[in-house]
């Protein structure tokens, strides 16, 4: 890590420091762990399909990608497309979707994670590249790309400096730097396990390892998804959630990147921080939440009663739910004690 990161700034009124921040960030993740640390897929697949449609919507929207989060998941759910929008657009959600899901199956339970193999290889890096583009490079190719410029390997060509003023190196280096990062998430990743830093540092580490990645711009595009993807797949593989950089947060993202680039990485350390505890929260929040506290609606459901037929009583209007910001359905355990109760006694009479 850099020496000469600058410190950093006080805290506006209310709102709570970059300190404070990477302290919660420590709570969380040691929170998860308490509650049994990252469940797979499998075991909380409602959760993660909810992080899976938030995530291709908003990290393809950084992008200037036009789905709203409702045509994602009408898209990704169904395999169906609704809006009207151009056939690229589809493309690189479907892309990412399909990325996306192989990175949240190779997450990790804390409670077993050993350093005993790599975190990332070169294979798997290009292999999410080659996922994300493909599809939609085969309608909507590059202008400038050359015949041996395919999804998943490395660009043929010098990049333009980036408005901050950084210019990403020559396209001949990039082989040996990529091969050079790999090996450096490997040694920081085995210090993280090894417990060898403290977990309120790792906000900053992450930091660091997104900020390299964006810095050597491997691939002729979609640098940002892929850079992305690649955070969440070692933030899985050291147990912790998939981090979602939400659209909203776009220029702060990107002024965050660039401070980076002049050896300051706080900002992008808290924003990636902040992401992390939100989605710790998705899974942790539903254990410990009291019986009128508002959670996902997806992570209420059982086997008894699924997602789909909680969201079509709340849609009807007999199970009391609300729409969030995010575009999710939330409902209280109370709510759905008292629309099976009423449920259970319209089947009697």
């Amino acid at each position: 890590m850099e020496e000469n990161r600058k410190p950093s700034n006080p805290s506006h009124r209310g709102r709570p420091s970059r300190r404070t921040i990477f302290l919660q960030f420590d709570a969380a993740v040691k929170g998860l762990l308490n509650y049994g640390g990252l469940p797979s897929a499998e075991e909380a697949k409602a959760i993660w399909d909810d992080i899976w449609f938030l995530e291709a919507h908003n990290s393809t929207a950084l992008e200037g990608n036009t789905l709203v989060l409702r045509e994602v998941k009408t898209l990704l759910e169904q395999n169906r497309s609704v809006g009207g929008k151009e056939l690229k657009d589809y493309l690189e959600v479907e892309g990412y979707g399909r990325a996306a899901l192989w990175v949240y199956s190779q997450a990790r339970r804390t409670d077993i994670i050993r350093n005993e193999e790599e975190t990332i290889t070169l294979t798997e890096i290009r292999n999410i590249h080659e996922q994300l583009v493909a599809a939609v490079w085969t309608v909507a190719p590059h202008a400038n790309a050359l015949p041996d410029e395919t999804a998943g390997g490395f660009r043929k060509h010098d990049i333009m400096p980036f408005s901050g003023g950084m210019t990403p190196p020559s396209f001949t280096q990039v082989p040996m730097l990529m091969r050079s990062y790999v090996d450096h998430v490997n040694e920081v990743c085995a210090k993280i396990i090894e417990k060898e830093v403290s977990t309120d540092e790792v906000p900053l580490l992450l930091a660091e390892l997104h900020c390299k990645f964006e810095r050597i711009h491997p691939f002729l595009d979609g640098n940002g998804r892929a850079g992305r993807l690649v955070l969440n797949l070692i933030l899985v593989r050291l147990g912790y959630p998939p981090a979602i950089i939400l659209k909203q947060r776009r220029n702060a993202y990107l002024k965050a990147l660039d401070r980076a680039d002049h050896d300051d990485l706080l900002p992008l350390a808290e924003i990636i921080a902040r992401a992390v505890i939100d989605n710790v929260n998705r899974f942790i929040t539903p254990a410990v939440a009291g019986p009128k506290k508002l959670v996902p609606l997806k992570s209420l459901e059982t086997k008894e009663y699924s997602y789909s037929m909680l969201r079509q009583a709340a849609t009807r209007g007999r199970l009391e739910a609300t729409i969030g910001t995010d575009g999710m359905w939330y409902s209280t355990k109370n709510a759905i004690n008292k629309y099976l109760e009423s449920k259970y006694k319209r089947k009697r009479f």
